[in-house]
């Protein structure tokens, strides 16, 4: 398991490079280049620029996320293939600086959806919260405006220029169905998946936050069975996943261990977080530790060392705790603190292993 922390940018980030690399086993950062409109191809330039300053503090740039993908080519539009294009040659430059993995997803409009950003947890802290029924009620600008009210920092899958023309995008996914958005994914792929073996690339999609449909569009990356259709759209080791256990965790339905076991081989990247899902389909963002939540992060943790995973991982969303000042869900702390029991539960493993080999070795 290699051990990898979101870093939004130098100016863009409470976080500084020097903290990220005193978090005892992280090794690199997982980065963007937030500012660039989705679909615009990405400056070499800019890109040197981040290699150059995560270089500087010893940290490596293997994991991109994300790549964001262009709403015509989600929506199938005639234009798509010149974003395609425009994606293809991206990868090939971030290739250049030793870039191995591409996060991104293929979700309409919004990437994770929350309706409280700083929901208090009764300890202090507060931390990121989705309501059912809130969300079935709310005008999707209104949770716009939410999200983004006095933020001096951008929300990654919330760029205003992005959301700045919601009404017409909500108007041109009014007839795109299921079906039309998993052909629309694989078109992408039989494009994009031979460039990415060519740059030595994995792309992994991650899923959708949460697992369902929200506001009545199409979601598709929401379970282990939609998750085994997908990597069988284009069977190659540079179609794979971002394994997320809070975006899948949301639905208790989603059987996250198994997926490990199902699909190790053509999980580059992971990302590990807990949540507590309440009854009425509520949930809330906890502590990594299991059993804060309702996902069994260590079993996750287990699985993916039985199965030798030697993947990229980040501890995913943290609380916000001890008074800390920064982006909702990307504090310092908490996700420091996730990495530490990440560390425990593996180590512990590892350490298990060995004395059960050395015993079976003096039978």
């Amino acid at each position: 398991m290699r051990m990898v922390f979101r870093w939004f940018g130098d100016g863009n980030d409470t976080v500084t490079l020097d903290q990220i690399r005193q978090i005892p086993g992280v090794e690199g950062i997982v980065w963007a280049l937030h500012d660039i409109p989705v679909g615009e191809e990405w400056p070499m330039e800019r890109i040197q620029e981040v290699h150059k300053q995560a270089e500087a503090y010893g940290l490596h740039l293997d994991v991109v996320e994300s790549v964001n993908v262009h709403e015509d080519i989600k929506l199938g539009l005639p234009s798509r293939d010149h974003y395609i294009t425009n994606y293809i040659r991206t990868m090939e430059k971030l290739a250049q600086v030793g870039v191995k993995v591409i996060c991104y997803n293929f979700m309409p409009v919004f990437d994770w959806v929350r309706t409280d950003l700083h929901r208090a947890t009764g300890d202090g802290s507060t931390a990121l919260f989705f309501e059912m029924a809130l969300i079935h009620g709310i005008d999707p600008m209104e949770l716009v405006r939410n999200i983004n009210e006095n933020s001096t920092l951008t929300m990654p899958g919330w760029e205003p220029d992005r959301l700045a023309h919601l009404t017409s995008l909500f108007e041109a996914y009014r007839n795109v169905t299921e079906e039309d958005l998993w052909n629309n994914l694989e078109y992408f792929l039989n494009a994009v998946i031979p460039a990415a073996e060519q740059c030595g690339i994995r792309m992994a999609i991650h899923p959708d936050d949460p697992p369902w449909p929200i506001f009545g569009l199409p979601r598709v990356i929401t379970s282990q069975d939609n998750i085994r259709r997908f990597l069988k759209l284009y069977d190659s080791p540079s179609n794979s996943i971002t394994l997320c256990s809070g975006s899948l965790g949301a639905n208790p339905d989603n059987d996250i261990i198994g997926m490990i076991h199902e699909f190790h081989d053509r999980i580059p990247f992971t990302h590990i977080r807990n949540v507590r899902v309440f009854d009425n389909g509520d949930f809330i963002e906890t502590s990594h530790r299991t059993q804060d939540g309702t996902v069994d992060i260590a079993g996750i943790v287990k699985a993916y060392n039985d199965n030798g995973f030697n993947g990229y991982c980040r501890p995913d969303h943290g609380r916000h705790i001890w008074g800390e000042e920064c982006r909702p869900g990307y504090g310092l702390y908490d996700r420091a603190l996730g990495i530490m029991y990440l560390w425990g539960v593996w180590d512990s493993l590892e350490r298990s292993r060995i004395v059960k080999e050395k015993e079976a070795s003096t039978v």
